[in-house]
């Protein structure tokens, strides 16, 4: 709405308020206001409950604020000018502030409000002048006060820290405890060994954890590295750190915007913000114009402030700094990255009692993901049992502590902990990070690689994330032909991607159908014509004639130029009537161009075809725009309108173009350039009365794969949400396109399933949590938008990952459980804030995050359940073997430590990494997200563990008994855990026994855990075939398993044979016969292990659920993306 100078001139309703000027040294407020912003103590905020009102430019605000050619020191002034500019300036003095603001706006503004005050009133309020900028001391004092223009960074991963977390947890505790114990006994070997574990733990986590969670300090790369600035009356270059609030700044084609700036000067301005509000295109800013009335206004209303971070596409403009640093639009999402809840006043000693429980709490690991804090609990558990059974030990020997006890107390607590757990986890998720990386995902933080398997929602920006980032045109409509259309593109910039349709006919020789259509030809050269864009193959030696016609290079499709445009010479390109086509054949000549101006919304030029002498003048603009204006009859201009309402209903931009004959000049070697001017440069009567030559819309595409995606997330009981800077219209047609939305909207939720963001945020936490479900896309996004719906998920139990590519989603990331940046548009902030970045920009890559996700947790399961059986059966094993007693009554160990640190450490350890690397059950996709407050622990996998694990330990203890009181003189010697003498050969032979025994169950074990209920014979038809073919296939199939078990097999005999090495180290000696008994227990083992999976199996316990899925359709099912979403 503009309004007229007389308007602009009356005094307000209310006085002004009246506040220090900033920068002022006689404020005495001075120096406790924030850094590189403006915030008055009271604002009155502008009329509430209004609509934006825009006001234009009126002779008042051009007198008091805008800087005429005249006055303006050009775009192209240089260093040698200044001289000049400075002695002009001379006369006036450099501006230091007022006691107060201007009348003409009725309050104090800052860097929030700016946008609604004339550019003279900010200039004032600031102490600066519009002309000649701040005096340099000046702003030196504000550089001094404020601080510099950047933003704040975490300071990175501490080195101390990272090789603290790996000694906090209780697992390592009872290690250390049991290393100083050994020592205390002066057995270095044991307590050698045992400090070479804590020590391989230490360095592995660290040298992984360090590697993935080493940040980037990247915050301050979106600050532009220099800055032009008026000061003094001089333009000169600075560093962008060094601009202040009040500094003068003038910007073209090609700079990053340095500061938020309160624009007063420009000549068709546009800045790219996408990474700020996720709009796809480029926003056009109107210095002139001033936005009243509106109390909650969004950044993209904002049309005459240049935000941080944003890039200039077009024209050039001044403006004057109103906020810097922490203080911009980009320093606020910042800060939502890293804020921290402010915490009520508390009494010293509830601090002292929080800060002690927080350090003890990190000390012993129970901080981190949901698994993680699973196994810190269970660790602990571990360490209390591994105490209470070294009492146990003691009190069975009546608390008489000799060495031998104290040796077998030690021997119980380190059987009862998985001292490779910790190795065995970080190196299978370091591997689990290869596996990612080889998908498109980069891996940040470890921590996310095992919790994204338990994500049950995806909240995903639209554009360059689910869409391409990129217009293409895909409907066009032209009279006396009917509609084209473009379909399935999957690369913007290549004009041979996609098919081409005119009413519903699929068009191969396009040429042929521009030859007999001559409304199809005229609207192509307008397109073509009207268009500055540049879209060109980079060169090839190769030559196809597949896909593409013969003899077109096979090189990769560039575009320079507006997305608009390019989208237009890309659909004016498919029917080879292309701009660079129409010019090679020398025919048409241009005379006179208007360009874009944001403020009439169009663009037009003028051609001379030399066909036939004839000039005509070309447009294209907003449809609302134009068509009004065009030489048709109304009722056809209403028509015109209703279709392009309907077209944008679709989510589509649409444009009209348009054209009409123009008057001759006369011969082009007789035609001037004055001449040309003086008949075309009238942009009015050029472009009036034009004649209708189609409409068409455009749009940013989804990606080819995004639909499979989203349709996999479905099947895999993930509920995806859109959440985008996008109109309403826009989002919830690219929502329908790739699936998000359903096809028939319940009817409890027609209202709430697609919202906007205003309508999100004017809802109280109550509200959202009542809603049925939570809306499937919202548009007009802020970062709080976001935020809040992350928390509303987490209020609900979700489990969710936020993916992302602009500023805006910074802070969203980081609160998510997962936070998924895009690697190649993406900002810097958005990675710094993420658990992981996707090096292709792929929605369907994230799915391959969860797939692997759920895959490694599936994993981590069966290592765990592995690693625990050998705990168990060592427990066992030990606990009974108390009543093995020697001659003085003290107890003899049936294993010893060391053999329990090599069964744990060596042979365990191996099977447990390749337990990691099994592949994917072929329903992983299928199942419904794991349950992150569970874990791993869940009942079937303790039930498992505890029958595995009683079993094996009942078989060792059969087999120690076997050797001493079956086959062996049933006396126990006294002295054989500490060395070997002539009566302790059946101890020694025994404890080897037991030692095989052990050590091939563990193997077996190994492969029976490859799946929970389905036979080790049987695995799994579909991937493996039938029996017997499918035990082979199946143990083949994981070739490090495989490998991992016949080197657990091989190496179990030096261990048991090698002289010395057997009787110092491990107190055993070499056995014959007595590997009868242990292929017995072997053999038995199979058995129990394969009677309770049959019983599982037979009853539906807990995997049986399972048998409801067709495994083998199950990877056909996915390709085709048939069956129900998995209810969560």
């Amino acid at each position: 709405m503009v309004i007229t100078s007389e308007e602009a001139n009356e005094p307000p309703e209310q006085p002004s308020s009246h506040w220090p000027i900033r920068g002022d040294p006689s404020n005495p407020s001075h120096q406790h206001q924030q850094a590189g912003s403006l915030n008055p103590p009271t604002i009155p905020p502008p009329v509430a409950g209004s609509t934006p009102r825009y006001v234009g430019r009126s002779d008042q605000l051009a007198a008091d604020s805008a800087i005429t050619d005249e006055k303006t020191i050009p775009n192209n002034t240089t260093q040698k000018d200044t001289d000049s500019i400075s002695s002009s300036s001379n006369s006036s003095t450099c501006k230091q502030g007022s006691s107060q603001t201007s009348t003409i706006c009725d309050f104090a503004p800052n860097s929030n409000n700016s946008y609604a005050c004339q550019p003279s009133t900010v200039a004032e309020y600031l102490g600066s002048d519009l002309k000649n900028g701040l005096c340099s001391q000046d702003a030196k004092d504000r550089l001094v006060s404020n601080g510099p223009n950047r933003l704040e960074t975490s300071g990175g991963v501490s080195v101390v820290e990272v090789l603290l977390r790996q000694v906090s947890n209780s697992l390592t505790l009872v290690l250390v405890i049991a290393m100083a114990l050994s020592y205390g006994t002066l057995d270095f070997i044991e307590g050698g060994v045992i400090t070479g574990v804590i020590v391989l733990n230490i360095v592995v986590g660290f040298v992984q954890d360090f590697k993935a969670e080493k940040k980037m300090n990247s915050l301050q790369s979106l600050s532009a590295p220099d800055a032009s600035v008026i000061r003094d009356g001089t333009i000169i270059k600075i560093k962008a750190q060094d601009l202040v609030v009040g500094d003068i700044v003038r910007m073209t084609v090609g700079d990053v915007v340095p500061a938020d700036v309160r624009l007063f000067d420009g000549m068709n301005f546009e800045t790219d913000e996408a990474l700020l509000t996720g709009e796809s295109l480029p926003v056009a800013k109107k210095p002139h114009e001033i936005v009243l009335g509106f109390e909650d206004i969004g950044t993209h209303e904002m049309i005459n402030i240049a935000f941080a971070s944003s890039t200039v596409t077009k024209g050039r403009a001044t403006g004057i700094v109103v906020a810097t640093g922490m203080g911009t639009q980009v320093g606020k999402i910042a800060q939502l990255i890293g804020n921290k809840k402010e915490e009520t006043p508390r009494p010293w000693y509830i601090k002292a009692a929080k800060k002690t429980k927080h350090g003890v709490w990190k000390v012993l690991g129970l901080y981190g993901t949901p698994m993680q804090v699973k196994l810190a609990k269970f660790a602990l558990l571990l360490f209390l049992f591994a105490i209470i059974l070294a009492i146990i030990v003691f009190s069975a020997n009546k608390f008489d502590i000799s060495n031998d006890v104290l040796i077998y107390g030690i021997c119980v607590a380190v059987a009862v902990i998985p001292e490779s757990l910790i190795a065995v986890m970080t190196i299978t998720m370091a591997l689990g990070t290869k596996t990612m990386a080889k998908r498109n995902v980069i891996v940040r933080n470890m921590q996310a690689l095992e919790a994204v398997g338990g994500v049950t929602n995806i909240c995903s920006d639209k554009t360059g994330t689910l869409t391409q980032g990129k217009m293409v045109a895909k409907k066009a409509e032209i009279p006396d032909l009917g509609l084209v259309s473009i379909e399935d593109v999957a690369k913007p910039f290549d004009p041979y991607s996609g098919q081409v349709k005119i009413n519903d006919a699929v068009i191969d020789d396009k040429a042929d159908a521009v030859r007999q259509h001559e409304p199809l030809q005229k609207f192509l050269n307008a397109i073509a014509l009207c268009n500055l864009a540049i879209v060109s193959q980079e060169a090839s030696s190769e030559v196809s004639g597949k896909g593409k016609e013969a003899g077109v290079k096979n090189g990769d499709w560039k575009a320079v130029g507006e997305p608009t445009e390019i989208s237009l010479q890309v659909l004016a390109m498919r029917f080879g009537n292309g701009r660079d086509e129409l010019l090679d054949t020398k025919r048409w000549q241009i005379l006179a161009e208007h360009g874009f101006d944001s403020t009439i919304k169009r663009m037009s030029v003028v051609y001379k075809d030399f066909a036939d002498g004839s000039v005509t003048a070309f447009m294209k603009g907003a449809a609302e725009v134009l068509i009004p204006t065009l030489n048709i009859p109304e009722g056809e201009k209403q028509r015109l309108i209703a279709r392009a309402e309907s077209l944008a209903s679709e989510g589509l931009r649409v444009l009209c173009v348009a054209s009409k004959p123009l008057e001759n000049a006369g011969p082009s070697d007789e035609i001037e350039d004055d001449t040309t001017s003086s008949l075309y440069s009238d942009r009015k009567s050029v472009e009036a009365n034009m004649d209708f030559l189609g409409l068409v819309g455009l749009y940013d595409p989804p990606r080819p794969e995004t639909a499979g995606a989203v349709r996999k997330s479905k099947l895999a009981g993930i509920k995806v949400h859109m959440l985008t800077g996008d109109h309403v219209q826009t989002a919830q047609a690219i929502a329908k396109e790739v699936g998000i939305l359903p096809r028939n909207v319940p009817s409890n939720q027609s209202q709430t399933i697609v919202m906007s963001a205003k309508d999100f945020d004017n809802l109280s936490d109550a509200e959202v949590d009542a809603m049925v479900e939570l809306p499937a896309v919202i548009a007009r996004c802020s970062p709080a938008t976001k935020v809040k719906m992350v928390e509303a998920l987490h209020r609900r139990g979700a489990f969710c990952v936020m993916t992302g590519d602009g500023v805006n989603d910074s802070p969203a990331l980081k609160r998510a459980n997962v936070g998924i940046a895009m690697g190649l548009a993406g900002s810097d902030v958005a990675k710094d804030a993420a658990d992981m970045v996707l090096t292709d920009d792929n929605f369907a890559s994230i799915v391959s995050a969860v797939e692997e996700g759920r895959r490694l947790f599936d994993n981590m399961q069966k290592f765990i359940m592995h690693l625990l059986i050998s705990n168990i059966a060592q427990v066992v094993l030990l606990l009974i073997g108390l009543v093995f007693r020697d001659s003085r009554g003290i107890s003899v160990f049936p294993l010893s430590p060391l053999e329990i640190l090599w069964v744990n450490m060596i042979t365990s350890s191996f099977l447990a990494i390749g337990l990691g690397l099994e592949e994917a059950q072929p329903d992983v996709m299928l199942r419904p997200p794991v349950d992150m407050k569970a874990g791993v622990f869940t009942w079937e996998v303790i039930t498992d563990k505890m029958i595995y694990g009683i079993s094996m330990g009942g078989l060792c203890l059969f087999a120690f008994s076997c050797i001493i009181y079956i086959a062996g003189d049933k006396h126990l010697s006294y002295g054989c855990n500490e060395s070997f003498t002539g009566s302790c050969a059946d101890v020694y032979r025994a404890r080897a026994t037991v030692f095989a025994t052990l050590s091939f169950l563990l193997l077996v074990t190994a492969w029976e855990v490859k799946h929970f209920s389905r036979s080790l014979f049987n695995l799994s038809p579909a991937r493996y075939g039938k029996p017997p073919k499918a035990f082979f296939n199946a143990v083949w199939h994981n070739k490090t398993l495989f490998w991992a078990v016949i080197a657990g097999f091989v190496i179990t005999f030096p261990c048991v044979y090698i002289p010395g090495f057997n009787k110092i180290v491990f107190h055993h000696i070499g056995i014959t016969w007595e590997w009868g008994v242990v292929v017995g227990a072997t053999v038995v083992y199979i058995c129990i292990i394969e009677s309770w999976k049959a019983i599982k199996r037979h009853f539906g316990i807990w995997s049986g659920a399972l048998k409801t899925w067709d495994e083998e359709g199950a990877e056909s099912r996915l390709e085709e993306g048939q069956g129900e979403a998995c209810e969560v």
